[in-house]
């Protein structure tokens, strides 16, 4: 048996899935997931969810918040970029505004891929994103421990030739998964709070 990592990037599932219109799918079980997607020839040895708290929309935030204490019930760790905005302007009237973006979330991915390799913590790494920026990394791991492998596990509507091209291999996350691990509707927090599913994703 072949010890397995998945790591997934969270907003390129997330707005993946929305985007596929699978909107009834947000209240993901990650853990789950990593269970339902691994081959039979890998056991599941660790599961990192890489996200960012968002801070531009008080409702988002709230059911965001939900669900991380919700995840965070479960067997796997999950790691925090940051969530930043930066203004924008018009060329063509000058007019400026504000837009945001999730920062670090590529680079923690990447740095825990790698560590993670040189720890000798997984034979078998999948990597739920379609983030081209996570080329390097995982050519650099399968240049430099050859006998690991790196799957992509593309989420719905994401797709990479430049990470088909250095992966071990790839697959698409299908509908069938997602609906197939989902969190049970009430869940209780590790701090023993009960957490209900967001009426507006049932």
């Amino acid at each position: 048996m072949k010890r397995l990592n998945v790591y997934v990037d969270g907003f390129n599932l997330y707005f993946g899935m929305v985007e596929a219109g699978l909107g009834n799918c947000k209240w993901l079980d990650i853990h789950s997931l990593a269970n339902n997607i691994k081959g039979t020839s890998h056991i599941l040895n660790d599961t990192k969810y890489f996200t960012s708290r968002i801070n531009n929309n008080l409702e988002k935030q709230r059911r965001q918040n939900i669900y991380l204490d919700a995840l965070a019930s479960t067997p796997i760790s999950i790691e925090y970029g940051q969530f930043r905005s930066h203004s924008m302007q018009c060329s063509q009237c000058s007019h400026v505004w504000y837009d945001y973006k999730e920062k670090m979330t590529d680079v923690n991915i990447a740095t825990s891929l790698i560590i993670d390799a040189f720890r000798n913590a997984y034979d078998v790494a999948f990597l739920v994103s379609g983030d081209s920026d996570l080329v390097p990394p995982i050519s650099a791991i399968r240049t430099n421990f050859p006998q690991k492998e790196v799957w992509v596990v593309f989420p719905p509507k994401r797709d990479s030739n430049a990470l088909k091209k250095v992966a071990s291999n790839s697959f698409i996350l299908g509908k069938g998964k997602l609906a197939q691990s989902q969190l049970p509707d009430t869940i209780t927090s590790k701090y023993g709070v009960i957490l209900n599913k967001p009426i507006e994703w049932r």
